[in-house]
């Protein structure tokens, strides 16, 4: 059985895979100190409440938060008896190019969207990730990265807003009632709202004319949803895109291992 990890900056998501479908996800906060026993005594319990008995013999991870990586590194060695396999390592091999500047890094989030996209949508595609920054990747027609661009996370900029202006309250992200605020409230929640949907269909826009050629927009993140209510920013909304692409990278590297 196979358990994939998803370490983002905010968030960690566990999945047990079972080679058809996952039979549960799980979400906790990303903290650097989390030993690999509370990563296993969380887990059990987790499976244990679900009534998931199953024997975990592999796993893979992406980490854009590097010092994690370590104590899932002892987790798998102290209690699933395995070697994980970490997006971005050379150990682990992408069923897809990545084609950017010679010495720049791409994070392992952004590859795995693109293995997952391209896997479940074809190439010539830009996924979009709201997640602690907002992210588009550009897949090309034969499923290569080929960049992309990084703008700041929609709760980012919210907390940005309150901490740099003191009468600024911080607020939650929803669809306001008009452009129009009549209040402070409405006011800051119409800027991030239909400001990010200006962002995000603005950018996409010019990468379809630079790219000179139709393009399908994925969305994925937990706010996509929301901003989708807005405006038809995406083509398709992808719930579990960076999960399936852990599971797909893991099948091209167990492919690569019995050839």
């Amino acid at each position: 059985m196979l358990l994939t990890i998803d370490v983002g900056n905010t968030n960690t998501v566990f999945g047990i895979w079972d080679g058809e479908r996952f039979l549960a996800t799980w979400r906790t906060a990303t903290e650097v100190q989390r030993t690999a026993d509370q990563y296993y005594v969380w887990l059990s319990t987790l499976m244990a409440l679900q009534k998931i008995d199953v024997t975990i013999d592999a796993v893979i991870v992406s980490s854009t938060v590097p010092r994690v990586v370590f104590n899932l590194r002892v987790l798998c060695n102290r209690y699933y008896d395995c070697r994980p396999l970490v997006v971005g390592k050379p150990d682990c091999a992408l069923p897809v190019d990545v084609r950017v500047d010679p010495g720049t890094q791409v994070g392992p989030d952004r590859l795995v969207n693109t293995v997952a996209g391209y896997d479940l949508h074809g190439g010539d595609i830009i996924v979009v990730d709201f997640g602690t920054a907002t992210t588009f990747d550009v897949v090309a027609a034969d499923g290569a990265y080929i960049g992309g661009v990084i703008a700041p996370g929609v709760n980012l900029s919210l907390a940005a807003l309150h901490e740099a202006a003191a009468a600024l309250p911080l607020v939650d992200v929803t669809m306001p009632p008009q452009v129009i605020g009549r209040n402070t409230v409405d006011c800051m929640q119409s800027g991030v709202f239909w400001g990010y949907i200006g962002l995000v269909s603005g950018i996409v826009a010019r990468i379809r004319a630079e790219r000179e050629r139709p393009m399908k927009v994925i969305g994925t993140g937990g706010l996509a949803p929301l901003f989708q209510q807005g405006d038809a920013l995406f083509d398709v909304f992808e719930d579990n895109l960076t999960m399936h692409g852990l599971t797909v990278i893991h099948r091209h590297n167990m492919e690569l291992e019995t050839n």
